[in-house]
């Protein structure tokens, strides 16, 4: 009998990438996602398969699946400054019920659970890089707070049900990632900055530009994600790109890439904007074999690729009042 996972958040930008992966892998795909940020057209072209199946709900709220569920990957809620700024009740709701109703749901089907965690639960990091040991520097009151405090609610929701109550659990740290079906009203540096280019605005830089951030192309986040399900491994692993770099280099190769003559624009660094931002990703090496194997030139002109063909109509629908280097 095929192997059948959950996958929550399955219309998203990394949720979308996993259906593609399990279906690809042999797995029956059940889909969940109340698209309150997800798109179906992300995954319209699996709809034809009988492998695959849809339901449109909050995992907020109670989760009844029929039949029997092998896996479940809980990737549902907002991701980005955009979406939790201007969701925040909900993304703490998805990051604390959503995650307790799918522990429920992995309890009673004896299904292992992987969780999407970030590393925004490392907060503006007083350690560089960050291992998984290191405990954050969150501020839980500030505009950040609804998104890192509820991802770190979720690890901790998800460690007491595999100490209590034995449940098979994986925790993933996700790094900056990109690739095709991010947004570009996403709110994030590089959607923003391929927008702006392909608009023909200048680019939005926070602060001086000095901060960094690592960028991890899709595909080998999801087969890091993909090697961490099925590894015997419970504790958090790192998951990202250690190849470092500056916003303000980002945003020049950015203007390399799409040849555009617009000029970089600085405005105020957002409250708790991390400062740098770098995984150490010796776990991932050493118990899942796995690094990262797409270089940025590569992962970036695939990218820009994706964004130059959607139509016209999306690249005017960015809320600028809530863009952030993410």
């Amino acid at each position: 009998m095929a192997k059948r996972i959950l996958i929550t958040g399955a219309a998203g930008f990394l949720g979308s990438h996993l259906c593609d992966r399990f279906i690809k892998e042999g797995y029956n795909v059940v889909a969940m996602d109340n698209l309150i940020t997800g798109d179906l057209r992300n995954i319209e072209h699996l709809f034809k398969l009988e492998q695959f199946e849809f339901y449109h709900h909050d995992v907020s709220k109670f989760i009844h699946v029929p039949g029997h569920i092998d896996y479940i990957l809980h990737f549902a809620s907002p991701a980005s400054p955009i979406d939790y700024l201007k969701i925040p009740i909900q993304t703490l709701k998805v990051g604390s019920l959503g995650t307790h109703n799918c522990l429920g749901l992995a309890k009673e089907k004896k299904a292992r659970m992987l969780i999407a965690s970030t590393s925004e639960i490392y907060g503006d990091p007083a350690v560089h890089p960050q291992t998984e040991e290191y405990w954050g520097n969150v501020n839980p009151i500030g505009p950040r707070g609804v998104y890192d405090e509820a991802k770190r609610f979720q690890e901790a929701i998800t460690m007491a049900y595999h100490t209590f109550h034995g449940l098979e659990t994986r925790i993933v740290r996700i790094f900056n990632t990109y690739g095709p079906r991010m947004r570009l009203n996403d709110g994030r540096a590089l959607p923003a900055f391929i927008g702006q280019a392909l608009r023909g605005e200048d680019l939005t830089l926070f602060g001086d530009g000095s901060q960094t951030r690592s960028f991890c192309y899709v595909d080998d986040l999801i087969e890091g994600i993909y090697r961490l399900l099925l590894s015997d491994y419970a504790q958090p692993v790192n998951i990202g790109n250690p190849n470092e770099i500056t916003l303000k280099e980002f945003a020049e190769e950015v203007l390399k890439l799409t040849g555009s003559s617009v000029k970089i624009a600085y405005k105020p660094l957002p409250v708790d904007d991390p400062k740098q931002r770098q995984p150490d990703i010796t776990k991932a090496k050493e118990i899942l074999g796995w690094e990262p194997k797409v270089g940025r030139a590569e992962g970036l002109k695939k990218t820009y690729e994706y964004f130059k063909s959607l139509p016209k109509e999306e690249l005017y629908k960015l809320p600028k009042e809530f863009m952030s280097n993410k």
